[in-house]
């Protein structure tokens, strides 16, 4: 059995570091976080879990738990990278659950990194968080909200028919020779979209280069998938002018992780054709769901992926914190 945890003497808050238990204390969270994701999101959460429970263990992992009646019932996870944090996870039993809790931990994060010099800004997509359009940030003066969609298509239903490229491209499967110009690619597509006020690392070619090495090599977003990951190319010059990435997020769902076109190739169907593609592979080696994510006032992508058969089966919170 754990050891019953207690606050720091003198603290009344129920928040203690993270660095200061185990991973046999988080375990009982951690356990029902990963049915959550499995029977919530069909998504397999158990490699995740695990890397929280080596960092835990070696005390390199920064954030808070929460602790009640000496168990822990809730914990959050950043990192920092030059002048960013990001709130990698955040969960609390279901039992105890309430907003107010959240924020707990939520503030103690945002805390922390308004104390840590460099920190400029702080981002988070956490999928387990309560949906609430209402809810009051810490920090939210200078706290930023956008409503996203999890999307889902079961693939024996969905419309993988062949549609029509208005233009002269031919498509290739994935190559990580391609991961230079995908990132040229992802800061121009991206370029005053919302998506780059909720990620920042679209802004340039540098942070979407570090984007693509976090999909291709952590589990955050499943295990890559090369064989269902695609690159377009304009026919006359060569040149990248679209990706479909995708993952595996479990044995029988795969996770469409990036999709974007060139600017210039909006409205020619090679965006529809890449996805098409994507979800056929998938399809074709066992899965029997796919899923992504995509910002609900992005009207455009919303309607492609539900004319293919897609359909938001949760809507979650992205935060974005900024100005510190």
């Amino acid at each position: 059995m754990a050891a019953r945890l207690h606050p720091a003497p003198g603290c009344t808050s129920p928040i203690v570091d993270l660095r200061t238990i185990g991973a046999a204390q988080l375990e009982p969270v951690l356990r029902e976080e990963s049915l959550a994701w499995r029977s919530e999101l069909d998504w397999d959460f158990e490699k995740s879990a695990d890397l929280v429970r080596r960092f835990v263990d070696v005390r390199a992992l920064n954030g808070s738990a929460l602790v009640e009646g000496g168990e822990v019932i809730g914990y959050l996870y950043y990192v920092t990278e030059d002048a960013k944090g990001l709130v990698g996870d955040l969960y609390v039993r279901k039992a105890m659950r309430t907003r107010e809790r959240e924020n707990l931990l939520l503030e103690s994060a945002i805390d922390s990194l308004l104390e840590t010099p460099h920190i400029r800004r702080a981002e988070s997509q956490l999928m387990m968080l309560t949906y609430d359009p209402a809810r009051v940030l810490p920090h939210h003066e200078c706290a930023s909200t956008y409503d996203r969609n999890f999307m889902r298509v079961e693939l024996a239903s969905a419309d993988l028919g062949e549609g029509h490229i208005r233009r002269p491209m031919y498509i290739e499967r994935w190559n990580d020779l391609y991961q230079d110009d995908s990132a040229q690619l992802i800061a121009k597509a991206y370029d005053g979209h919302v998506d780059s006020r909720i990620n920042d690392q679209y802004r340039s070619a540098i942070g979407a280069r570090r984007f693509l090495h976090n999909i291709v090599e952590y589990p955050g977003c499943g295990t890559f998938f090369r064989t269902a990951s695609f690159a377009a190319f304009e026919a006359a010059s060569g040149k990248l002018c679209g990706i479909s990435l995708a993952s595996l997020v479990s044995p029988e769902c795969g996770h469409i992780t990036q999709i974007c076109v060139a600017p210039h190739v909006r409205g020619t169907g090679i965006g529809h054709e890449l996805l098409r593609r994507s979800l056929t592979v998938l399809k074709e080696v066992g899965c029997r769901g796919a899923s992504l994510t995509v910002t609900s006032s992005n009207e455009g992508a919303v309607a492609l992926y539900e004319r293919v058969g897609f359909r938001t089966i949760r809507k979650f919170s992205a935060f974005a914190w900024e100005g510190f």
